[in-house]
């Protein structure tokens, strides 16, 4: 499978490269974002050591470093008596003063191998490395640890990094090229289910069409994705039933806080408390109107998981599992049927922002998000404070053209965002999966209204 993307991070990790001295990198993100293989694309034409750390103690892992090294400098000893001890292996290095790529993949599992890990790699490099040529790259998959023991500011290695990278989920854009070709809806329903993480796209098989991979895939038990949520929240979590309960609430529906705890029976404090740690791992995100000034202080938060593959899992599967398990996917399927197209126009949401984003040259925003008051909301919202512009959007997921219709009544619902004053600027734009009606795109040319079909711009 041909690498897709990243050409942002691997122009990074290139500068770091070509700088002169010792660097030590450090990138983090959720699994199965890609980090491995972001790294393994850097290295492939670099001298490097790769080690991957697992979740085993502190002498085999040290065993298994002094074979990466031994076979790396060609000094058969390493790959038979190896290193005594950490320290021993930090000062031959130095001693080689050799340009090369030492990658330490999965480093929290070193750290769980031994809590003083941190310290130790902190003397490696003020005593030995950052006077050397070498260039570290630690990895991690649990963003709670690394944000904690490696980037913290109470961390022993803090300070000592000359650069860090998270890798974030990829842009539909960029992931749905897994399905070049296929039709913008083929690629939508995937990423509905996968979401912007490369591994689990390269679940899917490239010859079926979606409900195929779904059933095959997803729906089926044995398969990696039936049991992926569990073995991250489980490998995560100390407590993973509440964050189950918390998650299937948001899944389903329940937005606000007060919906959440009557839902699940959480105290307020506790699912606070949780949500926060969903928070920090990428999962679930606090959303505020995005025309609120005081954004922290603000009443009128609501809880999203913001993981397409979660949203989608606690949705549809987590609920109905006990028959997964025995087999009866088609009933299942049938449920799912049903209920997707409502579940897309969310989705289409996501996209629609991201089109945006990509064509800023038609409207130069500081802040893009949703709005909403009481029962009226608006899909997309852009602002600039600069100027005092705001863009208003909808995004429809519908068989049918947009008509008229639908921008008036947009325009009516904008009157009621108490933003900018009598004085700004309002702009308008609509999505669509099936284009919009000849009298829609006469007005559009009229009063200038960009038009999106699925997510192209519309000439």
């Amino acid at each position: 499978m041909k690498f897709i993307n990243r050409e942002k991070e691997l122009a990074f990790l290139g500068e770091k490269w070509k700088e002169p001295g010792p660097q030590f990198i450090v990138l983090w993100g959720k699994r199965r974002v890609g980090k491995t293989e972001l790294v393994k694309q850097f290295i492939k034409n670099k001298p490097y050591v790769y080690f991957l750390s697992e979740s085993t103690n502190e002498t085999e892992q040290l065993r298994r470093f002094s074979i990466a090294i031994g076979q790396f400098f060609n000094e058969p000893l390493l790959l038979t008596r190896g290193f005594a001890a950490w320290e021993e292996s930090f000062k031959y290095i130095k001693e080689k003063n050799r340009r090369f790529a030492l990658v330490i993949d999965e480093f929290p599992y070193l750290i769980q191998s031994n809590q003083a890990i941190t310290s130790l790699f902190q003397k490696a490099w003020d005593e030995y490395w950052s006077k050397s040529n070498i260039c570290l790259i630690l990895l991690g998959s649990s963003i709670a640890m690394m944000e904690t023991e490696v980037l913290g500011y109470k961390a022993p290695l803090y300070g000592r990094r000359t650069g860090q990278w998270r890798i974030d989920p990829m842009a539909f854009e960029s992931v749905s090229r897994f399905r070049k070709g296929k039709a913008f809806e083929d690629r939508l329903l995937h990423f509905a289910v996968a979401g912007g993480i490369p591994a689990y796209w390269l679940q899917f098989s490239g010859e079926k069409e979606f409900w195929r991979n779904l059933k095959d895939h997803v729906l089926r038990k044995g398969q990696m994705l039936f049991d992926e949520v569990e073995f991250i929240l489980r490998e995560e979590l100390r407590e993973p039933r509440y964050y189950f309960a918390l998650l299937q609430a948001i899944a389903q529906g329940k937005r606000k806080l007060s919906e959440i705890v009557n839902a699940t029976g959480i105290p307020q404090p506790v699912a606070n408390k949780y949500l926060g740690v969903l928070a920090g791992l990428k999962i679930v995100e606090r959303e505020i109107p995005v025309t609120e000034e005081r954004p922290l202080k603000s009443k009128k938060g609501l809880y999203r998981i913001i993981d397409e593959f979660f949203q989608f899992w606690f949705r549809f599967v987590f609920p109905r599992r006990a028959e997964l398990e025995m087999g009866r996917i088609d009933n299942v399927l049938r449920n799912i049927h049903t209920e997707m197209p409502q579940f897309l126009s969310t989705v289409y949401e996501k996209i629609a922002i991201e089109a945006i984003k990509r064509h800023d040259k038609l409207f130069s925003f500081t802040s893009i998000g949703r709005w909403w008051e009481k029962e009226e909301e608006i899909d997309i919202v852009c602002i600039n404070r600069d100027l005092n512009t705001i863009l208003f959007g909808e995004a429809k997921w519908s068989e049918r053209p947009v008509g008229i219709d639908i921008y008036d009544a947009l325009k009516n619902k904008a009157k009621k965002v108490n933003w900018g004053g009598k004085n700004r600027k309002e702009l308008y734009c609509l999505f669509n999966k099936k284009g919009f009606t000849d009298a829609m795109i006469k007005k559009a040319k009229e009063e200038e209204v960009i038009l999106f079909k699925e997510d192209v711009l519309y000439q």
